[in-house]
């Protein structure tokens, strides 16, 4: 089972993009469903993440009132609205699923190849 990300394109700073996450019927029974992402040179860091029960939402501190991580009525798929996009949201984006309460990258899996962000004019 992977997960597939795709949306992602070139866009200018202070523009939008949504991002979409489709799986398998396993993805809708994930605990947890979340957004990632690895910037060139850099390490793959949390983003965003939602949690099956509730829906409760959460983001990492630098994308906080810019982006809004949601999942479609079936749940098997996961999105991720982008606003007011800044050069230092470059990255490549991926999304994964866990059974736990976590925002830690090693518990999540079924990571798929991920799709490109660039934000520049």
């Amino acid at each position: 089972v992977q997960l597939q990300a795709s949306g992602g394109g070139l866009v200018q700073p202070g523009g939008s993009l949504r991002l979409s996450c489709a799986g398998s019927g396993r993805t809708s029974s994930r605990y947890m469903m979340g957004w990632f992402r690895q910037a060139p040179g850099k390490e793959r860091e949390f983003v965003a993440a939602i949690r099956r029960s509730g829906g409760s939402t959460y983001y990492a501190a630098s994308v906080k009132g810019r982006f809004t991580i949601s999942r479609g009525n079936a749940g098997n798929t996961v999105y991720l609205e982008m606003n007011s996009l800044r050069p230092e949201d470059t990255a490549v984006y991926y999304c994964a699923g866990s059974d736990y309460y976590t925002f830690n990258i090693p518990d999540y899996d079924y990571w798929g190849q991920g799709t490109l962000v660039t934000v520049s004019s």
